[in-house]
């Protein structure tokens, strides 16, 4: 597992928890980012992707950030080849996955108390292996990805999804996030936000 230290839950005043999944739950993002500069160095387009941009990023669905790279450095990436290669990428580096100590125990907690789901920015088959592989895909009720709305993080729709096939009202659902497009979309949603740092110490396995 990963560490990120004490993080304050609350342990009332919600009847349902929505997690993020990408350096929320799991300890993703440094795999996420190799991805990322592989597939862009494979169309061409290497180094142009810096790690804190990456970061800020954080929870975007893969094609919208491509037209934002292709805006900002005047590219013509084909945003579905990208993505697609970035998954593949990503895919290989299943194994460097690690669940976050601190929300996985939060969730576990939880579990078969209060209803919960995920609200992610990735793709339903990626998020599907990701949670599999770390060994928590039947932890939650509901999954909501990028496949499932209109509109990506920081639209506030897949928060709105989640709490919609929860049954729960939004404003009485916590969400736990890590990235500013995230927290921004559960914050729209009306959702009461914890922000979980960025991973430093990994500890264990």
């Amino acid at each position: 597992m990963t560490s990120v230290g004490p993080i304050s839950f609350p342990q009332n005043g919600f009847e349902a928890v929505i997690f993020d999944c990408d350096g929320t739950l799991v300890d993703s993002m440094p795999a996420h980012f190799e991805a990322w500069c592989e597939a862009l160095t494979f169309f061409g387009a290497g180094g142009i992707f810096k790690e804190d941009v990456f970061l800020a990023m954080g929870g975007r669905p893969t094609r919208d950030i491509v037209v934002e790279l292709n805006s900002e450095y005047d590219l013509r990436l084909d945003p579905h080849s990208v993505a697609l290669a970035k998954r593949e990428a990503y895919l290989r580096r299943l194994h460097l996955v690690k669940l976050i100590e601190e929300v996985a125990n939060f969730a576990e907690s939880l579990r078969g108390k209060v209803p919960m789901a995920i609200a992610t920015g990735g793709t339903r088959m990626v998020i599907e292996k990701t949670l599999r592989s770390v060994g928590i895909s039947d932890w939650f009720d509901e999954v909501v990805t990028a496949d499932d709305v209109a509109e990506g993080k920081p639209a506030p729709d897949v928060f709105l999804r989640a709490a919609k096939l929860l049954g729960v009202d939004p404003t009485k659902c916590l969400a736990v996030e890590d990235a500013p497009p995230g927290i921004l979309a559960a914050e729209r949603a009306g959702m009461q936000v914890v922000t979980v740092p960025i991973p430093m110490v990994s500890t264990g396995n």
